[in-house]
């Protein structure tokens, strides 16, 4: 189930828990995204930790991308309308803006969480 969460505490979790939250919200977006669209290749939000780890944080480019992706293609499916957009997710991510992805992420899983899009 989709649950809404407050950005700003989210940030300030992050901070204060010196990016330890950030991982766990990380695992909670990449499962919120993949409910969301209903991607048939569900993601293990764990081993996307794992995999951006062992390649240096490399992998969390494609994986921002990929959320962008699975975001517009449900926006085009759905009325609801979305920031996800793939490219600018990869540009902020390639330019040490993962936080304002974040933030972009969970605006947008909190309007579906509010349309109680849960299927």
């Amino acid at each position: 189930m989709i649950k809404e969460k407050n950005i700003a505490v989210c940030i300030i979790f992050t901070i204060v828990t010196c990016g330890i939250y950030g991982l766990f919200w990380m695992v909670s977006i990449t499962e919120d995204i993949d409910i969301i669209s209903k991607n048939p290749n569900r993601r293990n939000g764990a081993m996307v930790i794992v995999f951006s780890l062992l390649t240096c944080g490399i992998y969390s480019f494609y994986w921002w991308y990929q959320n962008g992706k699975l975001l517009e293609e449900t926006n085009q499916q759905t009325n609801i309308a979305s920031s996800g957009n793939a490219v600018l997710f990869l540009i902020l991510s390639l330019f040490g803006l993962g936080i304002v992805n974040y933030c972009l992420a969970q605006s947008d899983v909190n309007k579906y969480a509010a349309a109680n899009y849960n299927n």
